[in-house]
Order: structure tokens, then sequence, then C-alpha cells
């Protein structure tokens, strides 16, 4: 679903990532782990075609670089800082991302059931808890329902509640078949959520490792199920 092939990254001098190779199959949940600096955030910036890079970076068959539009209509992504619009409306800002996915509004409603915000549509963005800012952003990555979802440190502004329920929340869409490719520096969230490991150090993979698997999470619901249901070519 994901495949990374000899990616290279340098801001001025600095060389930050260095043949950087892997892929994700469909329906597996990959973790980024490594420091701070370690190049884990700019492989997911390049996945969006955020980032210029050298190599070769494809997600469910396109071309990040050559067919970019393609490639980010497949792919859903929460990153570490959210930037809402603090006045705006929960649901006006499911309303404006929803028009530019391509999203129906009904689609959009059951989303926000879903995330738990149906009753808080009316609140404006600053009156949310981080956690809730937090499911609001997974709400409007699932837009369209894409296949893959890059998530670049989703629980690190979270309390251990919050953290629980986003992570119990990733779990049901990994189960429901969604591809996941996320960094973190929780090794919690590793043995919880991926199936695989990659450790990043000075912008190159130096291991790789499978975690013990902890419980999993209760069944997904309808949604969660329907969400696994994206392109998948």
């Amino acid at each position: 679903m994901i495949a990374v092939r000899d990616l290279h990254k340098r801001f001025g001098r600095a060389r930050v990532l260095n043949g950087v190779s892997f892929e994700v199959a469909r329906g597996e949940a990959v973790a980024l782990w490594g420091p701070n600096g370690a190049g884990k955030s700019t492989v997911l910036r390049c996945a969006l075609g955020l980032l210029d890079y050298r190599g070769t970076i494809t997600v469910a068959g396109r071309d990040v670089r050559r067919d970019g539009r393609a490639a980010r209509r497949r792919i859903g992504y929460v990153p570490q800082e959210l930037s809402f619009y603090d006045d705006m409306r929960v649901r006006d800002a499911m309303r404006f991302f929803r028009r530019i996915r391509g999203a129906g509004r009904a689609e959009a409603e059951r989303l926000l059931d879903r995330a738990g915000l149906g009753d808080h549509r009316a609140k404006r963005i600053r009156a949310l808890s981080g956690g809730m800012k937090q499911r609001l952003a997974l709400a409007i990555a699932l837009l369209a329902d894409p296949p893959v979802l890059l998530l670049d440190e989703p629980t690190s502004n979270l309390d251990a509640a919050g953290r629980a329920d986003v992570l119990t929340r990733l779990q049901r869409l990994h189960h429901a078949g969604k591809t996941l490719l996320f960094t973190s520096h929780r090794s919690e969230e590793m043995e919880r959520l991926a199936d695989r490991v990659l450790t990043l150090e000075n912008g190159a993979i130096i291991g790789e490792r499978r975690p013990r698997r902890r419980a999993r999470g209760g069944d997904a619901d309808a949604e969660l199920s329907k969400a696994g249901s994206g392109d998948a070519t």
C-alpha cells in the first residue's frame, strides 16, 4: 500500500533522510520510532508531497511526485500540531474539509457522531478539550474514506485518558482494514497498535522489530467497519 524507495532529504546542508526504504502492506500498522530529529515526521511530509525529495514514494500504486493529487486522495492525515481556527465551530470545520475532500454531508455527520462530537457541533473549536480536538482531526482525516492514515505523534499532546481513547479508536480502524503509518515516542503505543516498528536514527533505518501484541481493543462499530472499505488499488 505504501512503498518508500531510497528516500533522501536535505534542509540546506543538513541531511535529514539518507536512503530510507520500506514498505507498508495493505491493512498493516507500521510505526516510525526514534529520537527527535531522526527524520520520522519528514518521511510523512514527503509521503504527502509537502516536501521535495530524492527517491520514490508510492501510495496505493500512485507515485507521490508524478501523481500527487491521486495519491493524496487515498490518504487521511493527522498532524502533530493541530491548526484549526479557534473561532470556527465544529460543524463549520467539518463542512469546510468535507468540501475539500469531496465527501457528502451525511458522511461528515456520521463521522462526527462516531467521534463522540455529535452534541458539540455548535461549539467553537477553542472550547474543545485536547482529546476532543484530536477526535475532530481524526474524523476529518476519515472524510472520503481513505484507505491509508498517516499520523504524526497522534497522542503527544493528550493526557492519559485522551491517549487511551485515541489509541482505541486507531486500533478499531486498524482492525477494520485501514493501513496506518504513524510516528511515536511512546513504547505503549508501539505495543498496542504497531504490527512492525522501524527505528530511525540520523535519517536512516537502523532496525526493525515486531512488538509483543497486547490485548486488542473492542470490536469496530458499523462506521469504523465501513472505514476499512476504501480504495485498495
